[in-house]
């Protein structure tokens, strides 16, 4: 876990600003979810994924309850729909904190943020053309050029329950070929031994059956109506037979962003896909849902590769200086930024020079200078601290006025 210090914390701030519009102006309104659920509300995303079984920060709290800190939100907006039974198709969308006891590598700590999106009610393949292409539109929001968007589809749980039933025949024929701990991951969910990134599992992986021939007719034509979309949108795509995700409830449509900047083994940015059975696990009607979550952390690492949205400094119109006690800064700082503007002060009565040092360190516009003389006169100095241009003095009751009128003090 981590600190985020400002100016990165802005930053910050303003990635889940930019999301926010994103989502709003797609009809999706904010859900605020508790950080600590059920432990039961978690399980249910599968008994044979790390997540439940080694990654969740679970215990049992003065009350006696068993009760964990989030590892993802999907399973608690899913809680919050069985709980309060919103109108369908319910849109909504999330940023915050999840926590998972996995191995710390660049871009992820066990405490970790995400944006992402959720829909509950509709199964509509257009839907998922949406969801995705709000993801798209984020990165391109961000400036960033250089991602890869994936896809695939699970298909029918009967689909899919074949398909694992193919690959745990092909994995386990291979025997000692494949690699100790794809050999254990096997036990616990085929599926993931797609994953693997070893070099000995890269042969039998390549050769592994594919999940598109097990496709019942009403999947093959629900993902090929996606692609279509995806078509129209002009949103660029590659079919990955071997992405999977990472959880026990996607069906059908799945995907996946990467950085193209990133570490292969670290380069996944965010993804999702399309789920049902997990509202109803959660004591709701059986709902459809579709929905994605975006690494902060590791989309940022992208940003910087790319050199985009980067962190800015606090932008300051004024920094007061008051060499006269400090009580006309107090007052001077207050009466400015009640008008609108952003102003910073010294404190601890220093001098002069040490209080322009600091107003030079800090980036403002102006420096806002009151000595005996100007309380005397009630005035004040305004002195450029960018560009030619020279001090001025002004009346008191007119800093606020001047200071609007000159915008860009370059």
């Amino acid at each position: 876990m981590r600190d985020i210090l400002p100016p990165e914390s802005a930053r910050w701030r303003r990635f889940v600003d930019v999301f926010a519009d994103v989502a709003e102006r797609a009809g999706y309104g904010q859900i605020i979810t508790p950080l600590l659920e059920d432990l039961g509300v978690f399980s249910r995303i599968g008994d044979a994924t790390d997540v439940v079984t080694k990654e969740m920060y679970d215990f049992v709290d003065k009350g006696g309850r068993h009760i964990a800190l989030r590892p993802e939100m999907t399973a608690s907006v899913c809680r919050a729909f069985a709980e309060h039974r919103p109108t369908v198709p319910w849109k909504v969308f999330y940023s915050g904190s999840n926590f998972r006891y996995e191995k710390p590598q660049r871009g992820r700590y066990r405490q970790f943020d995400q944006v992402g999106i959720e829909v509950l009610g509709a199964d509509d393949p257009l839907l998922d053309v949406e969801v995705i292409a709000l993801g798209w539109e984020f990165y391109r929001r961000l400036g960033l050029q250089q991602v890869t968007l994936l896809v695939n589809s699970l298909g029918e749980p009967d689909d899919r329950s074949r398909y694992v039933e193919a690959l745990l025949e092909h994995f386990t024929a291979a025997g000692d070929r494949l690699s100790e701990q794809s050999r254990a991951t096997l036990e616990r969910n085929p599926l993931r031994v797609l994953d693997s990134k070893r070099d000995q599992d890269e042969e039998l992986i390549t050769g592994a059956p594919r999940i598109g021939d097990f496709h019942s007719d009403e999947a093959a034509d629900h993902f090929a109506a996606v692609l279509d979309g995806l078509r129209m949108l002009e949103i660029p795509f590659t079919i990955e037979p071997k992405l999977v995700r990472g959880l026990d409830y996607y069906r059908r449509t799945i995907f996946e962003f990467q950085g193209s900047t990133l570490d292969s083994a670290q380069n996944a940015l965010g993804g999702g896909g399309r789920y049902d059975g997990l509202v109803e696990a959660l004591g709701g009607p059986p709902t459809s849902g579709i929905g994605f979550a975006l690494g902060v952390e590791r989309t940022l690492l992208a940003c910087d590769d790319e050199g985009v949205f980067g962190a800015d400094p606090v932008e300051l119109d004024a920094f007061v200086v008051d060499v006269t006690g400090g009580m006309q800064a107090v007052a001077i700082t207050a009466e400015l930024r009640a008008a609108g503007l952003a102003a910073d002060r010294g404190y601890e009565n220093r001098s002069m020079k040490a209080q322009m040092k600091l107003a030079n360190r800090s980036g403002a516009r102006f420096a806002v200078i009151v000595g005996d003389d100007e309380l005397a006169a009630g005035t004040v100095v305004l002195k450029p601290m960018r560009g030619t241009g020279e001090q001025v003095a002004v009346p008191r009751s007119e800093i606020s006025t001047h200071l609007a009128v000159h915008p860009d003090q370059n």
